[in-house]
């Protein structure tokens, strides 16, 4: 892999733990050549993980949308910061630059682009890597709903492993370029159920 997107929150979170994080992948990062693609902010996880990937040597390119560079506070310290007009050019953008997706904790905005990127592979639309960086369990919850989902036959079982799950950088990391995408397509039948 020759670069990584990663998604995380604005905010550091409540946890030392997310901070934590964020900088130990940014230097993963960069210890093992791989660029980080990212929002372009300075400020929450996502400004903790680029300054780590730049204090590491590596390659830092965030993308930000024109409307959000104030708010956001785009960085100034990167190696590349590309202005887009849209949310939609942005992540069209980042999956573009990026051979692999990684979702740090945070809100909605993470949680919406990191499903967006799982869906494009779900549906052939990419083939990359996605995972999720599980600190102090914090995505849990969400992997509830999805083997819940995959329960009511709403997602294929065997695209549950669309999503990498790990608790450290490293493991994330090494996992990804093992990974292979499924076989079978995402309808899972196309019949109503029996009454």
């Amino acid at each position: 892999m020759r670069r990584v997107c990663v998604f995380s929150g604005s905010t550091p979170g409540a946890r030392p733990d997310y901070r934590s994080a964020a900088a130990e992948l940014g230097g993963e990062l960069a210890a093992r050549g791989v660029g980080l693609v990212y929002g372009g902010a300075k400020v929450g996880l996502m400004g903790v993980v680029a300054d780590a990937v730049m204090a590491g040597g590596g390659e830092a390119i965030g993308v930000i949308p024109d409307q959000l560079m104030k708010k956001e506070i785009a960085h100034d310290g990167l190696t590349d910061l590309r202005v887009v007009a849209s949310m939609h050019e942005r992540k069209a953008m980042m999956a573009d630059l990026a051979d692999g997706i990684v979702a740090l904790p945070g809100g909605f905005g993470t949680l919406e682009e990191f499903i967006e990127a799982v869906t494009w592979v779900q549906l052939g639309l990419q083939v990359k890597p996605c995972g999720l960086l599980d600190v102090a369990g914090f995505y849990q919850p969400l992997l509830r709903l999805v083997d819940h989902a995959v329960q009511e036959r709403f997602i294929p079982a065997e695209h549950r492993d669309l999503i990498i799950v790990e608790p450290t950088p490293a493991r994330l990391l090494d996992a990804m370029p093992r990974w292979q995408p499924p076989t079978v397509e995402k309808w899972v039948d196309r019949a109503p159920p029996a009454r």
